[in-house]
């Protein structure tokens, strides 16, 4: 796995600022998923629900602030764009996860528009303030139906790939101050005592989460569910079945998120911890805290959240004052089990390119490209072969085209020396990964005709690849 979050909220990473033309939102995103491409990522995480609102049609909760300045305001000339970025990545061979949020429904109460559309203002008791922030109240049961109802929506839909959600379950702890949820704790107990009131949290969201998956499997099987969780479970100090950390907050006992149980369940289809804390930190270090997701994986996939967005020269970490780091970082992966990939935060990331990250990247731990992992944990789908692979050379090109095979949601194109055995399992042989089904280059003494040979293979939506198909010269 590599894969890049694209953050909406607050226009972190897209569209750089609320109210652009619908071309350069267009244009920015082509951009950011052709840099996904540059710097050989696999996926792209696209945050479509940041705070009960939508970067997509929905009749059910009201356009995006972030999108074009006011809530509820459709762009002009009016466009999807979900179906705009999923039509790009499946051109680019590019798996397209989508990102929500369950229960952040006003960013900020005192400065964020809100439509006359959006949920809190049709059903202002399902809400509840702390802090700044309104939320949905993740002890009724209403909150999770209409979760699980906008989740059913984009399945149904749209062509993602999975259905991914952040670290914001309950909030982050603010000091002092209580969530206020005991109206509805003591509405629905559901057997819970006053005292088991924080198992009753994460019995609320663990309700949610199989909901959602129940739902997602429901529609789609072939659809995964990922869930990226704050680094820590919990502190060892705490429990002596956590991580050797000593973290301010925690997943289970402030956010009350227990991903143990849904990997151990089989909720969830993967998990991506943040660790966005360099190899050797003291109360938080990243070699520590990935073995310990690794010896925790419950059969889950997992891949470690990492943090493209520390990387800067005059940082008062000198870890993140070099690219290294993170080249540091996937070498550790690789050497632990059940760690498939990584997943960075953020794409803007890409554009600023600190301290050279894309060259060192692509130089020294990303040279080749590489498909997304297959999860298991999903129904399968198997792709047959593409047909009717050609070549045709003149006028000092190359074009090589072919049809898609059943099943086929983008293609492989490989290149071997002649006199060489043709093997797909080795990356070095890969041209391209693509959703179209041609490609012209140049000849030249890297890709004569009579020096190399070529074949195609075709993936499916569940990332199982074909045989491969050798071009016949025309």
């Amino acid at each position: 796995m590599r894969a890049v979050w694209i953050a909406s909220v607050a226009n972190i990473d897209w569209p750089s600022k609320a109210g652009l033309t619908v071309d350069l939102q267009k244009q920015e995103m082509e951009e950011l998923l052709d840099l996904a491409k540059e710097y050989r990522m696999n996926t792209v995480i696209f945050q479509i629900r940041p705070a009960t609102d939508a970067l997509y049609y929905s009749s059910l909760e009201p356009w995006s602030q972030w999108l074009t300045g006011v809530q509820g305001t459709a762009p002009d000339p009016l466009y999807d764009p979900l179906q705009f970025t999923a039509e790009q990545c499946k051109k680019r061979g590019l798996d397209l996860h989508v990102w929500l949020n369950p229960y952040r429904a006003v960013a900020d109460t005192l400065r964020s528009s809100v439509s006359e559309n959006h949920p809190i203002r049709q059903h202002p008791e399902w809400f509840v303030k702390y802090g700044k922030t309104a939320y949905f109240n993740p002890g009724l049961p209403e909150t999770r139906n209409h979760v699980a109802k906008v989740v059913a929506d984009i399945v149904r839909r749209y062509d993602v790939d999975a259905i991914h959600f952040d670290d914001y379950f309950y909030p982050y702890r603010i000091a002092n101050k209580e969530f206020p949820d005991q109206a509805a704790f003591e509405m629905h107990p559901r057997g819970f005592t006053p005292d088991k009131k924080e198992d009753w949290r994460r019995d609320n969201v663990n309700l949610i989460i199989k909901q959602l998956n129940d739902t997602i499997k429901s529609i789609n099987p072939h659809v995964e569910f990922g869930i990226s969780p704050f680094g820590v479970w919990r502190n060892q100090h705490i429990d002596p079945s956590g991580s050797a950390t000593r973290a301010g907050q925690t997943n289970y006992d402030d956010l009350y998120a227990d991903i143990l149980k849904w990997q151990k369940e089989g909720w969830i289809d993967y998990v991506t911890p943040q660790i966005y804390w360099h190899i050797g930190m003291e109360v938080a270090d990243y070699a520590i805290i990935a073995d310990w997701w690794s010896k925790n994986a419950y059969g889950c996939l997992v891949y470690t959240g990492q943090a493209f967005y520390k990387l800067n020269k005059k940082s008062k970490v000198r870890a993140w004052r070099s690219p290294k780091q993170i080249e540091k970082q996937i070498k550790l992966n690789r050497t632990i089990p059940n760690i498939g990939g990584s997943m960075y935060f953020s794409a803007k990331s890409m554009r600023h390119n600190p301290l050279k990250l894309k060259e060192r990247m692509t130089k020294k731990v990303y040279k080749y490209e590489a498909l997304p992992p297959v999860n298991l944990r999903i129904e399968q789908v198997v792709a047959e072969a593409p047909t009717n692979a050609r070549m045709n050379v003149e006028k000092g090109k190359i074009h090589l085209q072919w049809e898609a095979g059943k099943n086929n949601k983008y293609f492989v194109l490989y290149k071997f020396r002649k006199g060489k055995p043709a093997s797909i399992e080795n990356a070095e042989n890969i041209v391209r990964v693509t959703g179209q089904n041609s490609i012209i280059g140049e000849i030249n003494r890297f890709t004569h005709p009579d020096k190399y040979y070529y074949m195609v293979t075709g993936v499916s939506k569940t990332n199982q690849e074909s045989v491969s198909v050798f071009f016949r010269q025309e």
